[in-house]
């Protein structure tokens, strides 16, 4: 949250140098890397510039996987011994993800999906922003973690349904093998993160499966529930 907000940074979080400009007159920071930023990256050095350019504050995106060791803890470790003022939000998986579906819903009426009728608590990404802007301006979240899920566990089965109910189009549920989801996750994902998440997807622990109290806690409202979030984003399936 910098004075020059309305203006426009282009920021290379590789070379931790560029983002220096952006964060002039800020007093905290949002942090969110992309996927295969652990191969490229170093958040501390990241988290340096933002703690020597006088920043208080720093609340970072991670994951529901760290807490339960399945993906490393390297980016929370940088944040949490930075010396800042932190919170570490930790969603599982997002109802967004539902979106890799979309093609094949509205060409086909189809879904492909592994490990279909194993569930898991879906996350809409609305509730991670509105817990990360609680974080950002209000006080009392300092050096806190807080896991971010759905109201209830719900399978790819039942989001399916979901998807078909809002459309009032039948869909067909086909299964992926771990390999075929495999071989088509690693497109865009590193080749452990496709694994620790196919994992979490197909034995989910039993806290990989339970339902945060976080949202409400921070918010003071329920979760958004899978079908909340397929009715606002209903034409992306049509």
């Amino acid at each position: 949250m910098s004075r020059h907000a309305a203006d426009g940074y282009r920021v290379d979080l590789t070379q931790p140098h560029t983002l220096a400009p952006a964060l002039e007159g800020a007093k905290a920071v949002f942090l969110l890397t992309a996927a295969d930023f652990l191969a490229r990256g170093n958040l501390q050095d990241v988290v340096e510039v933002v703690r020597t350019a006088g920043v208080r504050r720093v609340v970072l995106l991670s994951s529901q996987g760290v807490g339960t060791k399945r993906h490393p803890s390297i980016h929370e470790d940088a944040v949490t011994g930075s010396g800042l003022e932190w919170t570490i939000l930790r969603p599982g998986n997002f109802a967004s993800n539902a979106y890799a579906w979309a093609e094949s819903i509205r060409s086909h009426h189809v879904i492909q999906a592994p490990f279909v009728d194993v569930a898991l608590p879906a996350v809409d990404p609305a509730d991670i922003a509105d817990v990360a802007a609680a974080a950002l301006i209000e006080d009392g979240h300092a050096n806190a973690t807080y896991t971010l899920t759905g109201p209830a566990a719900v399978s790819p089965r039942q989001q399916a349904a979901a998807i078909q109910e809002v459309l009032g189009t039948p869909i067909q549920v086909t299964e992926l093998t771990r390999e075929q989801a495999r071989q088509g996750m690693l497109a865009f994902m590193p080749a452990p993160v496709v694994e620790s998440t196919l994992d979490i997807l197909g034995s989910p622990t039993p806290g990989e499966q339970e339902v945060s109290p976080d949202v409400q806690h921070i918010l003071g409202r329920a979760p958004r529930s899978f079908a909340d979030w397929v009715t606002r984003n209903a034409d992306a399936f049509r």
